[in-house]
Parts: C-alpha cells; sequence; structure tokens
C-alpha cells in the first residue's frame, strides 16, 4: 500500500501538468508525447536516486527514517507550494509542446521522484518494482490528467498536485512514526 501511495504521490506533478496543458489545447499525439515523457523521467529520476540512495543510507541507518521524513516532507511541501503558483507551466503550455518543453517538464516534474528515489531503501521497497510502478502510473495518470483536465478545469489540476504533496509528507509522517515505534 505504501509503494502505491508513494507512486501516486509523486506522479501527481506530471498529472496536473498533463491537465494543464490539455486545458490549454494540446492533441492527443502531444499528449501521448507527455505522458511517455513523464513515465520515463519519473522511472529514471526515481531509479538514480534509488541507486545513489542506497549506498548514502547503509552509512546513515540509525537515521534513515529521519532522512526519508525530511525528504519526503520537503518534496510534500515543495509540491504543495507548487499546486499554487503554475505560472511558469501556463506560459509554456501557450506555446505548444516542442522537444525542448518535453525535456524541460519532464526533469521539472521528476526532481521529486529523484529525492523520493533516495527514500526506496529506508522504505525497504525494491528498487525495480517501486521505479517501474513510478514510471508506469505516471504514465497512465499524465494521460487521465489530461483527459479530466479537458473535462474538469484548472480546479483539478491543482487539487491533483496539492492532493500528492500531502500524500508524501503522510508517507513520511507513516515511515517516522513506523520506525519509532520499533
Amino acid at each position: 500500500m505504501t509503494l502505491l501511495l508513494l507512486a501516486l504521490g509523486v506522479a501527481m506533478d506530471a498529472t496536473a501538468v498533463s491537465g494543464g496543458m490539455a486545458i490549454r489545447g494540446a492533441r492527443p499525439p502531444d499528449i501521448l508525447k507527455l505522458a511517455v515523457t513523464f513515465g520515463l523521467f519519473q522511472f529514471g529520476m526515481s531509479l538514480a536516486g534509488a541507486l545513489g540512495g542506497k549506498v548514502i543510507l547503509t552509512h546513515f541507518a540509525a537515521v534513515d527514517h529521519w532522512i526519508a521524513f525530511g525528504l519526503l516532507a520537503l518534496v510534500g511541501g515543495h509540491m504543495i507550494y507548487e499546486a499554487f503558483s503554475h505560472d511558469e507551466e501556463e506560459r509554456a503550455a501557450s506555446t505548444g509542446i516542442k522537444l525542448p518543453m518535453l525535456m524541460t517538464l519532464g526533469v521539472a516534474t521528476s526532481i521529486d521522484a529523484l529525492a523520493v528515489g533516495v527514500t526506496l531503501p529506508a522504505l525497504e521497497l525494491g528498487v525495480v518494482l517501486s521505479t517501474g510502478l513510478i514510471g508506469v502510473l505516471t504514465f497512465v495518470l499524465s494521460v487521465l490528467g489530461a483527459w479530466a483536465g479537458k473535462r474538469l478545469g484548472e480546479r483539478f489540476g491543482t487539487s491533483i498536485e496539492l492532493l500528492g504533496g500531502v500524500v508524501l509528507i503522510g508517507i513520511g509522517l507513516k515511515t517516522l512514526v513506523e520506525h519509532l515505534n520499533h
């Protein structure tokens, strides 16, 4: 359950951006390109974080739960902050989806996945399963976010991003409380 919630939380930025792009008139082929980009970036960045984070966390086993909590709280807090400030994404969306924009949005929405990937060893979640689920779920939710964005409006995207931040903070708190109780 923790893995699914983590993957959902990390995918919310990409879902919200996809919804926003759809609201601004992105065509289905562009939405597909965006979803593939988001899925690949989320997978790659979370994998990079997990591989690098595993080495770091072996040296900090006594405080790994604090590291996981801190990173998830920072990422979740950043997502909540971003839910209220979409100016850059709105400007980018109005010009269409070109390769430089795809790459920029891919990196921007996956930085959170890098930080979350660092927490995967502390959470004792399988790296391949976790990062794969994050990538696939991000792809699926990006397509669904675009579909919903066309129908439900810009407010839906902000709510999803806000919810994603809250979910990540909740996972961080759960990890901290579970470790402190053992």
